[in-house]
């Protein structure tokens, strides 16, 4: 029993090669064009990173591998993984909002060899080398990926004298996810439907598709395909709210079909201060709609039981 979507691939492609990454070049200036179209209308896009495929597909074996091992780990290794912050812990079906088929473990500081280095400890104190290398080296590929993403964002906006600034308050937490098939008569919602509270969230898979994305116009569910390559880029609530609501903040959900389990990796940036929204970004058409924000006060906010259903948390949150 459960849900099932369009395969259209409505959802815009953007070709991420060194030759349209090249800053100031007339590709640089038309790729960051299309990323700023495609979060505007879309609230998200898949970048198919094209540069070192070879070494990527490697890399990609290892960290799934490494996944499926960590997720076999006893119960009581996994639960210790826990933090002060909501959602960036180890989270299963015992925690509020989270839904049977659902697991997922929380690395904070994760683009910092020392982050990535913490939590493998603290799953094998006896050490694994191997694993930990290959973690911090995708986990900095991946956040390269979300400050170009950003640079192209803030660029595009006029608003590239902030970048720099914002970087230097950025932290990266990185989710790695399992998904269980759904035994006979259980229901096949992996993730229900939500938007992130990440400035930019950006999601990986291991070939098995599930991720939906509910479409800005008619409210359609699209079920997106992704290529071993593809990496989906997505605007949270805080890119929405600091756009002044110019960014959509994309609603997705997991649905799990088929015979084989989903892994996936998710790359949320957090800002750690207070959020301002560009006086740049405000003008006749888009008059200021949120005030300044504390970025994890957004996440708290959300995490309580009474918000989890408003329809726009950064709107309830730091609305004007």
């Amino acid at each position: 029993m459960g849900f099932r979507s369009s395969t259209k691939p409505e959802v815009p492609v953007i070709n991420f090669s060194i030759e349209n990454l090249r800053p100031k070049s007339t590709k640089w200036v038309e790729t960051c064009t299309h990323v700023r179209a495609a979060l505007e209308e879309y609230g998200c896009f898949l970048a198919e990173y094209e540069n070192d495929v070879e070494q990527e597909v490697e890399l990609d074996d290892a960290i799934f591998n490494g996944l499926e091992k960590l997720f076999d780990l006893p119960l009581q290794t996994k639960m210790k993984n826990v933090s002060d912050k909501p959602y960036h812990g180890f989270l299963d079906h015992r925690a509020p909002f989270v839904l049977p088929l659902h697991e997922s473990f929380g690395i904070e500081n994760a683009a910092s060899f020392e982050g990535v280095e913490s939590f493998v400890k603290l799953m094998w104190p006896s050490g694994n080398h191997h694993f930990c290398q290959d973690l911090f080296a995708y986990t900095k590929m991946v956040s390269e990926m979300e400050k170009l993403v950003k640079r192209m964002v803030f660029e595009s906006y006029g608003v590239g004298k902030y970048y720099d600034s914002h970087i230097a308050s950025t932290t990266y937490l990185l989710r790695g996810m399992k998904y269980r098939i759904p035994e006979m008569g259980e229901q096949n919602i992996g993730a229900e439907a939500h938007t992130d509270k990440s400035f930019f969230t950006i999601l990986h898979q291991n070939g098995v598709n599930g991720l939906e994305i509910k479409a800005k116009k008619d409210d359609r569910w699209i079920r997106l395909q992704f290529n071993p390559n593809s990496f989906l880029v997505m605007a949270g609530d805080a890119c929405l709210a600091w756009s002044n609501g110019r960014i959509h903040s994309a609603t997705h959900r997991v649905i799990i079909e088929g015979s084989k389990e989903r892994y996936s990796t998710a790359l949320f940036s957090y800002h750690k201060g207070v959020i301002e929204i560009p006086d740049e970004l405000v003008d006749e058409q888009f008059p200021l709609k949120f005030n300044p924000f504390n970025h994890y006060g957004l996440l708290g906010y959300f995490s309580k039981e009474e918000c989890e259903k408003t329809p726009s948390t950064a709107g309830a949150y730091c609305g004007v």
